[in-house]
């Protein structure tokens, strides 16, 4: 069981992300890639910040990916996601699975990012010309002091 999970500060390579699953073995790679949008909801969205509990988020992106490793044989896994201020356009996650098959490659991909989204310790906080906000605690609206 291969498996790569990471937090970066930097810019995604996405070359990199592949890199990490592709092999002999592996006759399918699946990517997925979640890019900062410039709406949503159907309001403006100028920027993103991600905001993480590091070593819970990676511990907890490691376990996921484990038990998507036990569930479906020979694939490979790699996810990175981003932390702090993104542009539009940047991507915020890359996902990626290998497997001798298609099938497994695009199951594997598409359960890792699903899983991750629902269970790390990950924030995300849009702003837009109406301010900012924590996407996902709509009832918790920032006060002036947090809009910039």
């Amino acid at each position: 069981m291969t498996t790569f999970v990471a937090l970066s500060e930097t810019a995604i390579s996405v070359d990199e992300t592949i890199a990490r699953v592709r092999h002999g073995g592996a006759g399918g790679v699946a990517v997925f890639l979640g890019i900062v949008r410039d709406t949503n909801d159907g309001k403006a969205v100028t920027r993103l910040e991600y905001e993480a509990y590091g070593a819970m988020a990676v511990a907890e992106m490691r376990r996921i990916a484990d038990e998507i490793a036990t569930e479906i044989p020979d694939v490979r896994l790699a996810i990175v996601h981003r932390v702090g201020a993104l542009a539009i356009g940047d991507i915020a996650v890359a996902c990626a699975a290998s497997a001798p098959h298609r099938v497994e490659a695009f199951r594997g991909c598409r359960e890792l990012i699903d899983r991750v989204k629902a269970r790390a310790p990950i924030w995300k906080r849009e702003h837009g010309p109406d301010g900012a906000h924590w996407v996902g605690w709509e009832s918790a609206p920032l006060g002036a002091s947090e809009r910039r």
